[in-house]
This record gives C-alpha cells, sequence and structure tokens, in this order.
C-alpha cells in the first residue's frame, strides 16, 4: 500500500488568524495566553483539515509563531547573550530575537534574517559559538505531538536537522577567528537525542528529521558528520525520514543510502532527473523512498498522470510498501486553501491547488496507486485529466507581438551609452547632490488611513477621483516630511502600492490576483504573490503619474521607483510551461517601457529593485552561469534605455553577495543601496575583496525591527563602512523600505540618519 504525506503546512491560518493574533500581542492587546490559544486553534484546524483530506503522515511540530529555525535556536537554548538577563519571558525572549526590542529599558536589535534557500522566505539564522549552551529548554515537537494526539490525530513530527541548522547558522560575534558552526555537532547531538527520545516514549513512530543542506554542493564535505551524527540518533528515535527540498542530491545520494535511516524524501518537482540514480542507490538497503510529487512552492494543480508514473518506477524498482507520496516540500509557501477565492473565474480556478487541495491530491495520487475502487477516487483521476488538457489547451496559445518583441532584442539593448564614470560627472551636474547623499529605499508608512481608503476604494465606497485626492495628500505629507527632515533625494512614499510586486501585476497583462492567497514573508509579514498565467506586457504607464505628481511639490530630485524583472518574476507564482528566462524577458521589455516615460516626464532618477535576484540563484553551483546571464541580462534590458543623465539605482536585501559580485558589478547600476546593518556588516568584506566603483549606499538601519537606532550608531556603522568604502561613492540610507514601520519610529530613525549624514560631510 502506498501511503501519502504532506511535509509541512501553512501556519497563517485560513483567515490569518496568526498574523493578528500575534501583532495584538505585540501591541499589549492581547495576553500570552491568549496568543497561544489561537495558535492552538490554527494547530487543531490544519490537523483536522489534513486528516479529513485522507492523508496518512500528518505533520505536527513545524508550526511557528515567528519562524521555525528560530523556534529551534530558542528551544535548544543557542540564545546570544545580549537576549539573556532582561527580566524578560521565554516568548518575549523569542520575539526579541526575531525582531528587536525597544521597550521598558529593553533596547536589544534583532538577529539576523536569510532567504530560507531560493524561496521568498526569511529565517533568523543562529548565532553559535564555542560558549553556546545547547541544551533543550522545552520540547516543543513533542508537546505538539501530543497536542494532536488529544485531538485524536495521529502526526509525524517534524525536527529541522542537526547538520543543516549549524550550517545555517553563523559564528557569533565572541566566536574565536576560525570557529565554525559544525564543529559544536557533538555538542548538540545528546540534545537531539533527548528530543528523539521523548518523541519514541511518546509513541511516535516516525520523524521528519529535514536536512536540505544536502541539495547544495557543500553537502558533499558533510558525509562523515552525517555517518556520525545519524549513528548516534538512529538508536533512540522513531524511525528516521531524511527529508530534503528545493533540489537534486547528485553525488550526495552515494553516502546517504548507506545512513541508519528508515526513509529518504526527494523533491522530483524542482529535480525529476534524479529519481533513477536515488533508486539505484537504496535499491538493496530497507530505505522507504518519498517522493516529492506535488509542488510545496507552486499553486498549479498537480498533474496525475505525470506524478503517478514518477511513482510506478518507484513501486518497480522498491514495491509499493517502499513508496510514499507527497508533497515536494513543506506547504509553508503556498496559501491555505482555494476555498477562500470568491473571485476568480472557473477556469482560473480550475487551473490552481493551494495547500489544502494539493493535501487532497497526495492522497488520490497514493489511493490510485494502491488500487483504491472508491468511485470517489476515480472521479478525481479523471477531473484531473480533463482539467489538466484545457490548461495546456489555454498554455499553447501566445501574445505574437509580446514573442516577436523579445525575439527582437538585440545586444545593444543591454548597455548604457557610456561608461559609469562618464554617467557619474553628467549626474553630478544634473542632480547637484551633496557629498554622502541620503535617501530612502522607497516606501514609507502604510498607515490605517491608507489602507482603508484602498479597501474603500475596492469597494466602491469611494470614487477614483476621491481617492486620488487622498493620495495626492498622503505624497504631499511624505514629501513634505523628507524636505523638513533634511533628505537629498527623495521619494514619493508609495502610498498608492498594495505591494511591490502586486502593484505592477495588477497593471500588466498576463497576470491573475486572488483574494486571500496570503504566504508567511517573515514573521508577521504575509504576502499574496501574484499569478502569472499567460505573456505579460505593459498596456498604458503604470507609475508616471504619481511619480511626476511628488517631483511636482518639490525642487529636490525625486526617485522614480520600480520593482525590477528578476524580483516581480521571483516573488510571483511563475508559469510552469515555459522557462523564467522568458517570463523575465517580457517583465523587463514593459519595465524598459516604464523607465523611458518616467525619464520622458523628468524624473532623473530610478530605481529598478532587485532584492530577489541572489534569491533565484540555483542551489547548485553547476546551474548559476546560465541563471545569473539571462537575470542579470533582464535588469539591464529594463534600465539600459535611459540617457547618462538619469541616474539608475537598485536595492538588494538579506543575501550573501560574496559569491555572485561579479555579477553584481555587471548590473552597472549607477547606485546600489543592500542591507549591511544585521549582518554584522560581513560585506563590508566582499567590497573589500572585489572593489566597486559604482556607488553604494549601505543600510545604516534595520527597518525589520520597530527600534530606533541612535544618531552615535549610525555614525559608528559609518566609520566601519567609510574604511572600507570610498567617501565619493556612498550614499546613505536605511536597510530596506519603510512600508511596515510606524511614522513615529520612521521620523525619529531619519532624523538621527540625516544627522549622522552632516557628521559624515563635517569628518569624512
Amino acid at each position: 500500500m502506498v501511503l501519502s504525506s504532506v511535509l509541512g503546512f501553512p501556519r497563517i491560518g485560513a483567515n490569518r488568524e496568526v498574523k493578528k493574533a500575534v501583532e495584538a500581542y505585540w501591541a499589549g492587546k492581547l495576553s500570552a495566553e491568549d496568543l497561544i490559544k489561537a495558535a492552538a486553534d490554527v494547530k487543531k484546524s490544519s490537523w483536522t483539515s489534513l486528516k479529513e483530506r485522507g492523508v496518512d503522515l500528518i505533520p505536527s511540530g513545524e508550526f511557528s509563531l515567528y519562524d521555525h529555525v528560530l523556534d529551534h535556536s530558542a528551544a535548544f537554548n543557542a540564545i546570544p547573550k545580549r537576549y539573556q538577563g532582561l527580566g524578560l519571558s521565554a516568548l518575549d525572549v523569542f520575539f526579541a530575537m526575531g525582531r528587536g526590542r525597544q521597550a521598558d529599558g529593553v533596547d536589544v536589535p534583532a538577529c539576523e534574517m536569510k532567504k530560507w534557500f531560493d524561496s521568498n522566505y526569511h529565517f533568523v539564522v543562529p548565532e553559535l559559538s564555542e560558549e553556546t549552551d545547547f541544551k533543550l529548554l522545552y520540547n516543543k515537537v513533542l508537546a505538539e505531538y501530543k497536542e494532536a494526539k488529544e485531538i485524536g490525530v495521529v502526526t509525524r513530527p517534524v525536527v529541522l536537522g542537526p547538520i543543516s541548522y549549524l550550517v545555517l547558522g553563523k559564528a557569533a560575534k565572541e566566536a574565536s577567528p576560525n570557529f565554525q558552526p559544525i564543529s559544536l555537532l557533538p555538542k548538540i547531538l545528546p540534545v537531539y537525542k533527548q528530543l528523539l527520545s521523548e518523541l519514541k516514549a511518546a509513541g511516535a513512530e516516525s520523524v521528519q528529521i529535514d536536512e536540505p543542506i544536502l541539495v547544495l554542493d557543500k553537502g558533499a564535505e558533510l558525509d562523515k558528520q552525517y555517518a556520525y551524527a545519524y549513528a548516534e540518533l538512529a538508536p533512540v528515535s522513531p524511525k528516521i525520514i531524511l527529508t530534503t527540498y528545493f533540489n537534486r542530491l547528485d553525488s550526495n545520494i552515494n553516502f546517504i543510502a548507506k545512513l541508519p535511516v528508515a526513509g529518504l524524501h526527494i523533491d522530483l518537482v524542482r529535480a525529476p532527473q534524479q529519481l533513477g540514480e536515488v533508486l539505484a542507490a537504496i535499491k538493496s538497503t530497507p530505505i522507504v523512498i518519498s517522493l516529492g510529487v506535488v509542488s510545496g512552492r507552486n499553486i498549479w494543480k498537480a498533474d496525475f498522470a505525470v506524478a503517478i508514473k514518477f511513482a510506478q518506477t518507484a513501486i518497480a524498482a522498491l514495491g509499493a510498501d517502499r513508496v510514499v507520496v507527497a508533497t515536494s516540500s513543506s506547504l509553508l509557501h503556498t496559501p491555505v486553501t482555494l476555498a477562500s477565492e470568491k473571485k476568480l473565474t472557473q477556469q482560473q480556478r480550475d487551473w490552481f491547488s493551494f495547500a489544502l487541495e494539493k493535501a487532497a491530491e497526495v492522497a488520490t495520487i497514493a489511493a490510485v496507486l494502491s488500487g483504491s475502487q472508491d468511485p470517489k477516487v476515480s472521479a478525481a483521476l479523471e477531473a484531473n485529466k480533463v482539467s489538466i488538457a484545457k490548461r495546456r489547451e489555454f498554455e499553447s496559445t501566445s501574445d505574437d507581438a509580446v514573442r516577436k518583441r523579445v525575439a527582437a532584442i538585440t545586444p545593444d539593448m543591454y548597455d548604457r551609452k557610456s561608461p559609469f564614470a562618464v554617467r557619474k560627472e553628467v549626474q553630478a551636474k544634473h542632480l547637484n547632490l551633496p557629498r554622502f547623499p541620503t535617501t530612502t529605499i522607497g516606501s514609507f508608512p502604510q498607515t490605517k488611513e491608507i489602507r482603508t481608503a484602498r479597501a474603500k476604494l475596492g469597494k466602491g465606497e469611494i470614487s477614483e477621483a476621491e481617492y486620488d485626492e487622498f493620495i495626492k495628500k498622503e505624497i504631499e505629507l511624505v514629501v513634505k516630511f523628507q524636505e523638513k527632515v533634511g533628505l537629498d533625494l527623495l521619494v514619493h512614499g508609495e502610498p498608492e502600492r498594495n505591494d511591490m510586486v502586486q502593484y505592477f501585476g495588477e497593471q500588466l497583462t498576463g497576470f491573475v490576483f486572488t483574494q486571500n492567497a496570503w504566504v508567511q514573508s517573515y514573521g508577521s509579514r504575509y504576502v499574496r504573490p501574484p499569478i502569472i498565467v499567460s505573456d505579460v506586457s505593459r498596456p498604458t504607464p503604470m507609475t508616471v503619474k504619481w511619480s511626476s505628481y511628488a517631483q511636482s511639490v518639490s525642487s529636490k530630485p525625486m526617485k522614480g521607483m520600480l520593482s525590477g524583472p528578476v524580483t516581480i518574476l521571483n516573488w510571483s507564482f511563475p508559469r510552469d510551461d515555459v522557462p523564467r528566462k522568458l517570463q523575465s524577458q517580457q517583465l523587463a521589455l514593459a519595465l524598459r517601457d516604464e523607465v523611458l516615460d518616467l525619464e520622458k516626464a523628468g524624473i532623473s532618477a530610478i530605481q529598478v529593485d532587485e532584492p530577489a535576484i541572489r534569491e533565484g540563484l540555483p542551489l547548485r553551483r553547476s546551474d548559476w552561469d546560465e541563471y545569473l546571464q539571462w537575470a542579470v541580462d533582464t535588469f539591464k534590458l529594463s534600465t539600459a534605455g535611459v540617457t547618462d543623465a538619469t541616474q539608475t539605482h537598485s536595492h538588494f536585501c538579506y543575501s550573501d553577495f560574496g559569491d555572485i559580485f561579479p555579477s553584481i558589478q555587471r548590473l552597472d547600476a549607477d547606485v546600489i543601496s543592500i542591507e549591511f546593518s544585521k549582518s554584522d556588516m560581513k560585506l563590508l568584506h566582499t567590497f573589500k575583496q572585489y572593489g566597486y566603483s559604482n556607488q553604494i549606499g549601505p543600510g545604516v538601519y534595520d527597518i525589520h525591527s520597530p527600534r530606533i537606532p541612535s544618531e552615535a550608531e549610525i555614525i559608528e556603522r559609518l566609520k566601519t563602512t567609510l574604511a572600507i568604502i570610498p567617501d565619493h561613492l556612498m550614499f546613505i540610507n536605511p536597510d530596506c523600505g519603510l512600508k511596515t514601520r510606524g511614522w513615529k519610529e520612521t521620523e525619529a530613525s531619519l532624523a538621527n540618519l540625516v544627522a549622522a549624514a552632516r557628521w559624515a560631510r563635517a569628518n569624512a
């Protein structure tokens, strides 16, 4: 019999209950007890919903109020010293690590965040050193296993594996110069053994241990550590299902097959080519294979015929009892349920499958493979066949004008008319900015009033003209504030924008939008990714109206603000019937038109943000060159048509650029702004190693935290930065946009930023 499995489930609640509860707790409007109850209700709903849909192996333990890696650090006592001894509850220490804290005499910044592999989910980076004293402060995984059992749902606990946890961590400031987190493996294994033995004693038959590091090149260097770790864990643990996702195992399967594990999960959506090699490696072992045949990363309905073919190949090699049908990864990266969508057309609804629907898919596929005679299973199989055929028919159509325009792209369209050194002189005269020019990344606080006005427009409660007048007043407020505080290169604040990708997708052809398809990005920050369903083009200008208006109310230069082609692609649910390169080229041509229209309208600085360019990098180095070629080319295609006098900007956040720095240089943006404040300035070493000829704005404070940086704190950051980056190349700006911040903290933080810039002009 073939079993079905879901590796993880969205933790936000069908109606964003967790976000609302967490933010109410932060605001002091909800007690800790009520927060925990709200979380318990969401977990209960998720477990029972999966059981109702026939899933055999239901996950528990992966729920989080903020981030599952942060949960792990907090439970294992990997708590940096700055969060200890503050008189905070364990819950408040947890949140302080995730978002910082500046209240009741406590002032601590947040831990660093990074992207979870090549997804748009952010995890909180563990800080580790020789002094880290691992111990199990509480067994969260055990507690949730028991919680589910109490309501009659038997689950398979999920644990982040010891080696992936350590490799994802970083050396704390107090660590010795050559310290490597993986060296702590002997110290952390006893804690894992305690956790797993307690699960076994509680009756857990198997445990899902996530080791996604195994799909990276560095996994090959860790074979001895894996052999040692799992030899220690297997005797005391429930049956271990070693779980990988997002890419292929390649040669790592050779040592994985020798590990004392009961099962292995592989991702056949992202890496279908690995099936044969994996089956050959484990055939002579007792290892069960879990096949990730339903996407945990996209929202398209699974093609049952393809999934069944993969599974039949595995069954032929191993037998049905050694095959499990599963989601490719956790469903964390997908919306909760299609049932919440009321405005999609019937055709569109038939294309998609969200988390609950995907759970039903794996259950149906497993039932078919197990020979089920249930008429409902047969009907679902036939309905899927019809649905997929209709979608393929739709996908076979294309916009000839868009395709011809892509085919007509010429090499000269990728390059600016003059090199940066020439452009810099022209722009200096045109923009007349001071030394250490100050600016922001683009967005300003999205207040309750802004969100209310947008909602009223959507409901027809106010007219378009009334909404436009409201937006004009908001822009004037933001512009006047920037002038008052002393910023040099202004932005219009983006009050009209719901999201940096959705806003553009709504004005481009080829996109479909949802009402409630929320996905967690970090903490309580959720996004609703647009869905690309067909060829993309720009019918009319998208941003010129509001950028022009903002420029009309100030004599200072104004930046036009756009999201870049790679970011729009990576932060949408993309098509799966055509290459990502083609989709990015289409987006780039649409944005190129917008950039040229902004320039014609008198906007002399234009920012095309690409925070997702590093995120989209393939996980295997052998796949990098092709991606980086088209990703950089499409950014350049967007921006290269302007004159020398127009200053192009781009923004990047929470990324390790050291390994792709030549590609960042090849973007040839006049100014790049990057995250600096949460990463211990480690990017400085990259700039020292490679040098950088264009201008750069290292983010001087973290906007993902509500704490206000002092002027002295920013000055210290500038001193460190100026030791490596020449002053004539430097801009001063926050880490990222200010959309999620409140006005009080925004005003205070930017005032301190401007004061620090004055110090730099006087002293550097």
